[in-house]
């Protein structure tokens, strides 16, 4: 990052026009609304929140109020970079340089920029030292507690992170090092990528949704899980208390963050009935995590010393379905040579996870249902009946009410199991939460695979968000982890490492217009590769007044369609808003990765080169 680049942000900050984001204020008195970029404001007493901080800190203690405040804060920086990049475009620089501003006519705090602000959104590279002058927090908290030995801006760093984590496309953690509320003359924060950050956890923690979701890259193991064929866990390992609290230092987590309201709300009903031995039905798309929201579960709750096993409904042939669940006894049918405890009694005394819970077959749902009404089970060919003590966590990936007006499942057995439900959001309902996956599963497979990888370009953070995501979490582990093998050591990934497997990217594609501005294609639009800028969008270039460019039946005024504009039109056109080879070939490989949707190979023959080609030509422009 060039010191020029560096100083430009601020150049932009410094040239600001505050009716650019002023206009986006609506004040309709008549209607009760007040308005920015098309959501509702509230305007209230500064007073009447300061007392529900005060409250809130005397009712749940000051750590607490600080992760919702913190959370609150995210969620807001979110929203209006989105907002902002919405309206006005998807200049980082730009919008980085908007964000500090907004927040200012929010009222919050004054943003003094201490030194040049580092930012290379190709390489990802962000570093941001700032201070902040009439903090309503930091004030507010001097005033009702005097001095603190913490910091108090916290809806303001969450602000900050997740502001420039949508902008850059990557986590970005916000410190605060200095604070009016601790006698400081003011408030100092800095700003850097999550991953660059030593003390990350002990200031992500109060960005993530609960207590148990670590940092992303912290050493995790899963939770008390025993696999097929192996004994149960000693009797006295792993005791805890009911709250969970104990196991939660000698028991790590699996992989669960994120900060969108919806996954905060599963995580907040996971978290009221761990303590309890309450049955569970997790219900959610098929890759959204269920079995790592069952793990965690088993891991905080009084059952963690215990073993915990895991049965895929779907996966057993319906004929062996209840020697699976229920064990067999030696000569019970051809091939049972020896006899066999089934999955309830494996598990005893800890958790059963039946996932796919629908696709039982009807008669193995009855002799199911005996089981959890009675705690007793008798193996197939045995009549010798053995208590158990298992906690049920069930999943399905369907409606179960819709299964049961189908008839396909028994009705008893839902209630049964609906004792506690926990909707988990698909990932398309919390892409907010997809940069700080991205962070986790890099840092996995990084290590996994033995490689330095420098983060993720912007346009291939642009592709995580536009993509619909069918599989979910599932998936974009899965895209992470590709991604990570195909990656240069030390590059950074782009959307060929991401999307090589003919993934529909179904967000927003730009392309060259006649004029030379950008115009949007529509999605999976073949035939009219180029299509005309939209009306009232196209800008006039030198071009415009040319002879070329006054010919009958060749002007974009006249006639957009660029099959039937002449080359020289066109290049006059290119060469007015891009100047140099070097753009052009760079715009020409980013065109045709764009057309063939990552793909490489076939990205390589719209340009009629070879796939080695068009790599060493793609890393070439990347690398400047």
């Amino acid at each position: 990052m060039t010191q020029a680049n560096s100083a430009s942000l601020h150049r932009i900050y410094d040239a600001i026009d505050d009716r650019v984001l002023s206009e986006k204020f609506l004040f309709a008195p008549d209607s009760g609304l007040v308005q920015l970029f098309d959501h509702r404001m509230l305007m209230m007493h500064g007073f009447s929140m300061a007392a529900l901080r005060r409250e809130l800190i005397e009712r749940l203690g000051m750590d607490k109020t600080r992760e919702m405040f913190t959370r609150i804060g995210y969620q807001q920086g979110m929203e209006d970079a989105r907002s902002i990049g919405s309206c006005e475009g998807h200049d980082v620089h730009r919008n980085l340089a908007l964000l500090p501003r907004l927040r200012e006519m929010e009222g919050f705090v004054r943003n003094q920029a201490v030194d040049l602000m580092q930012v290379n959104p190709d390489t990802g590279e962000f570093w941001g030292d700032y201070y902040w002058q009439s903090s309503w927090e930091a004030d507010i908290h001097l005033k009702q507690f005097g001095i603190s030995g913490s910091p108090a801006c916290w809806m303001m760093t969450g602000y900050a992170c997740g502001a420039t984590t949508a902008v850059m496309g990557r986590p970005i953690l916000w410190r605060e090092v200095e604070c009016v509320a601790m006698g400081h003359a003011r408030c100092r924060v800095i700003g850097q990528p999550l991953e660059e950050c030593d003390d990350a956890s002990e200031h992500l923690h109060f960005l993530q949704i609960e207590d148990f979701v670590a940092a992303p890259g912290a050493r995790r193991r899963s939770p008390t899980a025993v696999p097929d064929g192996a004994p149960d866990a000693a009797p006295d390992a792993g005791k805890r208390t009911a709250s969970g609290a104990e196991a939660l230092a000698s028991h790590d987590l699996p992989d669960m963050v994120g900060a969108s309201a919806s996954f905060n709300a599963a995580v907040h009903l996971l978290k009221r009935v761990a303590p309890t031995d309450a049955t569970v039905l997790l219900k959610g798309e098929s890759g959204v995590g269920k079995e790592r929201f069952s793990k965690t579960l088993h891991a905080i709750g009084p059952r963690a010393g215990k073993p915990m096993i895991s049965v895929n409904c779907a996966a057993i042939p319906a004929e062996l379905v209840e020697a699976e669940l229920f064990g067999v006894e030696r000569g019970a049918f051809t091939g049972a040579t020896a006899a066999r405890p089934g999955r309830f009694e494996r598990a005893n005394g800890g958790t059963l996870f039946l996932d796919e819970i629908s696709s039982l077959p009807l008669h193995a749902q009855g002799k199911l249902l005996r089981v959890l009404q009675e705690g007793e089970v008798e193996r197939v060919g045995d009549v010798k009946v053995r208590p158990v003590d298992v906690r049920i966590v069930a999943a399905a990936n369907c409606d179960l009410r819709e299964e049961v007006r189908a008839g396909r499942f028994r009705e008893d057995l839902f209630f049964r199991l609906n004792v506690f439900p926990i909707e988990i959001p698909p990932l398309r309902e919390r892409r907010e939460d997809i940069p700080l996956m991205v962070s986790v599963f890099v840092k996995r497979f990084s290590l996994r695979f033995g490689k330095q990888v420098r983060g993720i370009t912007r346009r291939a953070s642009e592709a995580l968000w536009a993509y619909h995501w069918p599989g979910n979490v599932r998936e974009l582990e899965n895209l992470v982890e590709r991604a990570v093998i195909l990656v240069d050591d030390g590059a950074s990934l782009d959307v060929q490492h991401l999307f090589s497997g003919g993934e529909e990217i179904r967000g927003k594609l730009f392309h060259p217009a006649p004029g030379g501005e950008l115009a949007q294609v529509p999605a999976n639009t073949a035939s009219n590769r180029w299509p005309a800028a939209a009306s009232g969008t196209a800008k006039a270039t030198a071009a415009d007044s040319s002879p070329a460019a006054s010919e009958p039946h060749t002007t974009a005024a006249t006639n957009t369609d660029p099959h039937t504009l002449s080359p020289r039109t066109l290049m006059q056109g290119l060469l007015a808003s891009v100047g140099s080879l070097e753009q052009m070939e760079g715009l020409a490989l980013d065109h045709a990765l764009a057309q063939a949707d990552g793909n490489i190979s076939a990205a390589a023959r719209l340009l009629q080169m070879g796939r080695s080609q068009f790599e060493y030509r793609l890393k070439k422009h990347q690398g400047r």
